[in-house]
């Protein structure tokens, strides 16, 4: 009888009696803990494969003690740069026991106890102040203020046509005096 479950985000083929290495978990040494999360389950030839998980199936194991694994070399170099850089790493472990795999455990469920809400003083008197600002009347905007806008942007459009039209009258007699002569140099060339 065999079991893929998911521990630590990672998934694990586990059997009776094994033992394996998982990320480190938050529980103590020799404390008991229990993974539900099992994806496929295996008794006997009859294979059981969750959507996602298997319901009712459990698997119980025991923590043997946290460690650390071996060394890991980081080198980073760039060639023909004088870059390098070297790093070491040890990944912390949790060594497991599997004591069992249940196929039909009932989940054990937190259920969280209803408190009721409690109401201050402070609390009771935010809705009140709420309605309050909601009864006033909002200020409108006059309107006079927007027509002097709209009439400083008029003023301004003008202005920029005007400082159109007096630099269109600017270029075109130095266009002219341009133009003038090369239309006499053609007459010369062809005479």
């Amino acid at each position: 009888m065999y079991a893929i479950v998911e521990i630590a985000g990672q998934q694990f083929k586990v059997e009776k009696e094994q033992e394996i290495f998982v990320h480190r978990l938050a529980e103590e040494a020799g404390a008991a803990v229990e993974f539900d999360q099992v994806l496929l389950l295996d008794n006997a030839g009859k294979v059981t494969v969750g959507t996602p998980t298997v319901n009712g199936a459990l698997i119980k194991a025991k923590v043997i003690e946290h460690l650390k694994g071996d060394k890991v070399i980081v080198f980073h170099k760039k060639r023909r740069k004088g870059y390098q850089k070297e790093n070491g790493h040890r990944q912390s472990f949790s060594k497991l026991v599997i004591e069992d795999i249940l196929t039909d455990a009932k989940k054990t469920e937190k259920k969280a106890a209803a408190k009721p809400e409690k109401t201050t003083p402070k609390a009771a008197a935010k809705p009140e102040a709420k309605e309050v600002k909601e009864a006033a009347p909002k200020a409108t905007p006059k309107k006079p203020a927007a027509k002097k806008e709209t009439t400083a942007k008029k003023e301004t459009t003008a202005k920029k046509k005007e400082t159109k039209a007096t630099a269109e009258k600017k270029a075109a007699p130095k266009a002219a005096k341009k133009a003038a002569p090369k239309k006499e140099k053609k007459d010369e060339g062809e005479q």
